[in-house]
């Protein structure tokens, strides 16, 4: 199946999700008014087939409802509002759409760049389907030489743009993270493992607000004070699933959250500036306390 052809059934997903309720008519009125099209409409046949596909490549059902005009719509929406990795594959699939429709636009569209890590992800991919063990050279930000060793795969989780592997060392018989952008080479091997029936990728980042779990530090409440600018952005984009707002006024908002306060939460804690304030656990406060005390010093170390 071409990319092409995806991305016509992605652009069909998108724009039911979005109308909710939409005729065949409408559809291709919207249709026309991208690239995609080539200047020609859905044929209804054609479309009964896309209609089709969508279902099994998706699981989503397309449904038309006679009694109010023929019109169109997903009857199982939940498929994608509950499942993530589904949701997040989409509007992936859905933006690069945007851009395709928008070539003529090139030099005026801005992207980050995605480090080097994808480059073997369908190599991490593979072997966690066929449950074969990954040999890989790797060299760590703080390691002069690189190494290899052999590592079962368990999952990935994609973080900051950087995608990263969760997998049991053969060696050292224990879970480690490794970024895949300090991959040098991976290679299936012929070995396999067994995925443990005990491991929830899910539960073991249970708390974490990126991939750093195995400092020790627990699940805790944190509370912190934001003020009232500041806090449009996190109610937009929560630092964390569990991130609650408490409490809030002209001046400034209470979020609570339940999450490893680790060395990355701090980090991003920080990025903030003054406009937060850590309030709860007391270690925590002081920990940041601490670091801008060192901050400070960095620049005026005469008035420390």
């Amino acid at each position: 199946m071409s990319k092409n052809q995806i991305n016509k059934y992605v652009w069909l997903v998108e724009t039911l999700y979005k109308a909710k309720k939409i005729t065949l008519r409408e559809i291709n009125r919207r249709w026309l008014e991208t690239d995609l099209s080539e200047g020609l409409e859905i044929p209804r046949r054609t479309f009964h087939t896309w209609k089709n596909t969508v279902e099994e490549m998706f699981g989503l059902v397309i449904m038309c409802d006679k009694s109010d005009g023929d019109r169109y719509y997903i009857e199982n929406r939940e498929a994608l509002e509950d499942d993530s990795l589904q949701r997040w594959l989409l509007n992936s699939m859905s933006a690069s759409n945007t851009l395709l429709e928008n070539k003529s636009l090139s030099d005026r569209i801005l992207l980050e760049n995605i480090p080097s890590g994808q480059d073997f992800l369908d190599t991490v991919m593979a072997a966690m389907k066929k449950s074969k063990v990954l040999e890989i050279t790797y060299k760590g930000y703080w390691r002069e030489h690189e190494s290899t060793f052999r590592v079962a795969p368990y999952c990935v989780k994609l973080f900051r743009q950087r995608w990263y592997l969760v997998g049991n060392s053969v060696y050292e018989g224990k879970i480690r993270i490794y970024s895949l952008d300090r991959v040098l080479d991976a290679q299936l091997t012929d070995e396999p493992f067994s995925y443990p029936k005990d491991f929830s990728p899910e539960v073991y980042f249970e708390g974490c607000f990126g991939v750093i779990r195995g400092d020790g530090t627990g699940i805790e409440t944190v509370k912190i004070k934001v003020s009232a600018n500041q806090a449009n952005y996190l109610r937009s984009l929560p630092l964390h699933p569990s991130q609650k707002e408490t409490e809030r006024n002209a001046d400034h908002s209470i979020f609570t959250l339940q999450v490893r306060p680790t060395f990355d939460f701090q980090q991003e804690l920080l990025w903030n500036g003054d406009a937060l304030e850590v309030l709860e656990p007391l270690w925590l406060r002081n920990e940041v306390a601490e670091t801008v005390k060192r901050m400070w010093n960095n620049y005026y170390p005469e008035k420390s």
